[in-house]
């Protein structure tokens, strides 16, 4: 029988971005913007992606790395609160491998050179995949990501 167990965590990452709350909510909103940033690799391929984003809406997100190793993003959007708030579950799949569950609460507000946003994460690893370290780093990378898109003219997204 196979071992099972779960570790709970969370972490807070704050970042500013270079742009208004509502641009850079617009970033997390709408499809075409969204699938350009929210991959933490640039050698993984997309093969599905999705959004529906309302209260009851999901997102998929499917990549595939240069090895084939699936890695696969399922969410539930549950609060939307335009230029202000987002708060969405989401599991991870590596393969067949059920990795974790989350929610996760993205906050925007006003200041410095445009917005700054708090993305905070509560999170169960299951079966002894616990490498919290790695999500913190891939979810920067993401962020990092989404960066760059907002350094780039509006009429660029």
């Amino acid at each position: 029988m196979k071992q099972r167990s779960t570790l709970h965590t969370q972490f807070v990452i704050e970042r500013e971005f270079p742009a208004s709350p509502a641009r850079t909510f617009r970033a997390w909103s709408t499809p075409e913007a969204k699938r350009r940033w929210f991959v933490c690799h640039d050698e993984m391929v997309n093969s599905g992606y999705e959004l529906d984003f309302r209260p009851g809406g999901n997102e998929l997100n499917r990549v595939v790395t240069p090895a084939g190793t699936v890695h696969l993003f399922q969410a539930r959007y549950f609060d939307i609160v335009p230029d202000q708030r987002i708060v969405y579950a989401y599991d991870m799949h590596l393969d067949d491998r059920h990795l974790s569950i989350s929610l996760a609460t993205v906050e925007f507000e006003a200041g410095g050179a445009g917005t700054r946003m708090r993305f905070t994460e509560q999170l169960v690893f299951l079966d002894g995949h616990q490498d919290r370290e790695e999500r913190i780093r891939g979810t920067g990378l993401g962020l990092d990501r989404l960066a760059l898109l907002l350094h780039e003219p509006a009429a660029a997204h």
